[in-house]
């Protein structure tokens, strides 16, 4: 049954990575998560398995009849009675953190069809409520996870405090429960070698700089995820707004050292545009981490306009599913690392021919 509702998440377009408008070239996403945790139950790091198991039924029935994520029709995750590979879809897609897909005793997530708006359960908290949406829009996605919230709030009672606010497993979580975060590709910055001081301003401001995969990954791409770290004494709205004046600052100066690039430096950025795109149509193995990197050499050369052959659609997929439970899925078997290598160049080789 697991199994079948993976066929149906594959099967439906990746939300996060639709068309967004202005800017959409250099902020890919943007997403919201909330910590939220049921009165009177033992959090996840001190619960049991009947303990996990009376919260999966507590918020699937709150989600089915408050009609929130599409339920009935909401994809509903066991993580125990996935494989591997599947959990590792999951985590690829966004949807579920490594924390939850270990979980395989009590883990739960419920998604809607289009993978926009998802419920983990008995992740480090009971419920991380999340929303992903393509481009820059923070405000967006706050209106739409805060009226999710407050409509599966009204079937739950959440841990709350007056003082405090709502109350999490980790301190640094406590108050709003609110992580709100845009991933950035970055290219300019890092090939003018701007990005360790900007990281270091940005981690002065109280924000935290993590790689695609959040907390603990490292840059790959030039992707990098920028998200607020204060959540205690403050409010949800100025955390979104002074978290978005920052990120407009991103993206100015990631506008400005692309052009600087090419007015001063035009030869170095073409020839790694030119090299990108060489390795990816021509290579017959190919890493994870290599693939990346040359999707984020590609991804720059069609922003500046220097492909008419290639989708920004199709690259944007690719930085998708260049990643190993995806390539297993297309492939119809497990893989070995030495086969995920030639079987994702020639992926790649593929998908790129068509738009020659």
């Amino acid at each position: 049954m697991n199994s079948d509702l993976i066929q149906r998440l594959l099967a439906s377009p990746v939300s996060f990575l639709a068309d967004s408008g202005p800017d959409e070239d250099i902020a890919i996403s943007s997403r919201i998560r909330l910590a939220r945790n049921v009165r009177d139950l033992p959090f996840p790091c001190a619960a049991g398995p009947q303990e996990m198991e009376q919260v999966c039924q507590l918020v699937r029935a709150a989600a089915r009849s408050s009609g929130t994520l599409g339920c009935p029709d909401c994809l509903e995750f066991r993580i125990g009675e996935l494989s591997a590979t599947d959990r590792e879809i999951l985590l690829e897609r966004r949807l579920a953190s490594r924390e939850l897909i270990g979980n395989l005793a009590g883990g739960c997530l419920l998604v809607k069809g289009d993978g926009s708006c998802s419920v983990m359960v008995n992740e480090e908290d009971q419920l991380r409520i999340q929303v992903l949406a393509p481009g820059f829009q923070l405000e967006k996605v706050w209106n739409k996870i805060n009226a999710l919230d407050n409509e599966l709030g009204k079937e739950l009672a959440y841990a709350f405090d007056e003082q405090l606010g709502y109350l999490t497993c980790c301190p640094t979580n406590v108050g709003t429960g609110m992580r709100a975060s845009v991933m950035l590709h970055l290219p300019g910055l890092v090939m003018t070698g701007k990005i360790n001081a900007t990281i270091h301003g940005i981690n002065k401001l109280n924000l935290a700089v993590r790689g695609i995969f959040g907390e603990g990954s490292e840059n790959q791409g030039n992707l990098f995820q920028v998200s607020n770290q204060i959540t205690l004494g403050d409010n949800e709205e100025h955390i979104i707004e002074e978290l978005s004046k920052v990120i407009r600052q991103l993206i100015n100066h990631e506008k400005a050292a692309r052009i600087h690039l090419m007015e001063h430096d035009q030869a170095s950025l073409l020839d790694h545009v030119g090299r990108s795109y060489g390795i990816l149509r021509h290579s017959y193995k190919l890493s994870a981490k290599e693939a990346l990197n040359c999707l984020s050499g590609l991804r720059t050369g069609v922003d500046l306009g220097l492909f008419n052959n290639v989708d920004i659609h199709r690259v944007n997929q690719m930085f998708l599913t260049i990643h190993p439970a995806h390539l297993q899925k297309s492939a119809g078997r497990n893989l070995s690392a030495a086969e995920r290598d030639v079987f994702r160049a020639s992926y790649c080789r593929q998908l790129l021919a068509k738009g020659s």
